[in-house]
């Protein structure tokens, strides 16, 4: 079992024609359950800034217009994870054999990113020497 996990979370977009990141957190929790935690809230945290209920008080009346029926809906695919059990289930399984977790969704300008990966299979694959192929 992995004890440590490394979480980022990044949103993509394009500026004057190149793909540009921009962290949007890190966290190095020291369970597996507080990775899951971190990630969920996370989304959560996106999907609530880029969808905020409209009888939030800080929103002016009339600031949240509706979107056409066929935008893609980040914040509706963020929560939808969240609240898959399943989904869930499949993370932790993946982060507990080792493997890079990585939960990605955009819409027309911007690509959101969640990632989670073992400290100790980071740790392990720096200690591997690397893997060298002779080109004859």
């Amino acid at each position: 079992m992995h004890d440590e996990f490394l979480c980022h979370v990044t949103a993509y977009g394009v500026c004057d024609g190149r793909r540009i990141g921009v962290p949007l957190g890190t966290y190095r929790a020291p369970t597996l359950a507080l990775a899951l935690w971190w990630l969920r809230d996370r989304a959560s945290w996106i999907a609530e800034r880029l969808d905020p209920q409209p009888d939030t008080p800080h929103l002016p009346r009339g600031a949240l217009t509706p979107v056409a029926d066929d935008a893609p809906d980040v914040p509706r695919v963020l929560r939808t994870w969240c609240a898959d059990d399943v989904q869930q289930e499949l993370v932790a399984d993946e982060l507990a054999a080792g493997r890079l977790v990585r939960v990605a969704t955009s819409d027309d300008t911007t690509e959101y990113e969640l990632m989670a990966e073992s400290v100790d299979a980071l740790r392990m694959q720096r200690a591997s020497p690397p893997l060298v192929v002779p080109v004859a």
